[in-house]
């Protein structure tokens, strides 16, 4: 799954609005391109978020991962580690992917009417919550995220429940999920899906057979599934062509729902991998 470099890929790290940093890769192209806004996983701006964000400018997209931590000031590498954890508060989250959405429209390189947000694991709310609060936006991905027990519950973090983010969901939204998930239960995508189509909003949910939480992660062979990780590629990179063209019909409310679990599944036995 690891990103390799590719000729005409430009990688480098930025800086924007209130000092916000980030990842940022720009693919060889001529015209301006469609931009994906990668959120990174519990353990920020790591090698994995690089590596995807890499991907996505061989596919042919500019690439931003901001740092949604840049407010951190504890220890990086027990927070990498996945020591320590940071949770962001919900209007910062805003703000600050308000800021990033700004830098990626003054570049050259991005056409500004096309971006999409991509949210993993702990991010996977924030995904939501950003196209929940703009209607800008081409598309909203969720990697087995948003919806995994506390998370449909609010707290001081966050205030707004999944359900009224949901609501607001102002574009159509790629959920991809894993059957062995230790954290989010068949039931919560179940939920998830119900909830999609009570509002009435457009999506693709998927359920990975044998995918336990975090299976997109080759940096982490004890829950990497490369079949998977491959295939879950290839479903992002024919959503994100959809929805930045012609695909994907505004006009029309569109429900695409695919699973692959036991008849014995039972979610207490599923495990953390590493």
């Amino acid at each position: 799954m690891a990103g390799k470099k590719s000729p005409g890929v430009r990688s480098s790290s930025v800086r924007f609005g209130s000092g916000i940093t980030a990842f940022r890769a720009l693919p060889k192209a001529k015209a301006s391109r469609p931009a994906v806004i990668l959120l990174h996983e519990r353990y920020g701006i790591v090698r994995h978020t690089k590596d995807l964000t890499l991907k996505l400018a061989q596919a042919g997209y500019v690439g931003l991962a901001p740092d949604l931590f840049s407010r951190f000031t504890g220890d990086k590498k027990a927070l990498q580690k996945g020591d320590v954890r940071v949770e962001p508060k919900d209007d910062e989250v805003i703000q600050d992917l308000g800021e990033a959405i700004d830098y990626l429209r003054k570049l050259e390189a991005v056409d500004s009417s096309r971006i999409a947000v991509v949210g993993i694991c702990q991010t996977g709310r924030h995904s939501l919550l950003l196209t929940a609060h703009r209607k800008d936006l081409s598309s909203c991905i969720v990697y087995f995220g948003a919806v995994g027990g506390k998370e449909w519950a609010t707290d001081e973090f966050r205030p707004e429940p999944i359900e009224s983010l949901i609501s607001k969901l102002s574009c159509p939204l790629l959920g991809v999920f894993g059957e062995a998930d230790h954290i989010i239960s068949v039931d919560d995508v179940l939920r998830f899906r119900a909830c999609l189509e009570k509002e009435k909003k457009s999506y693709h949910v998927r359920i990975y057979r044998d995918a336990p939480h975090g299976w997109l992660n080759d940096t982490m062979p004890g829950r990497y599934r490369k079949e998977q990780a491959i295939d879950a590629w290839k479903l992002l990179l024919s959503f994100l062509k959809k929805t930045f063209g012609n695909g994907w019909d505004r006009s029309r409310i569109l429900w695409t729902f695919e699973s692959d679990f036991s008849p014995e599944y039972d979610f207490k036995k599923n495990v953390r991998r590493e």
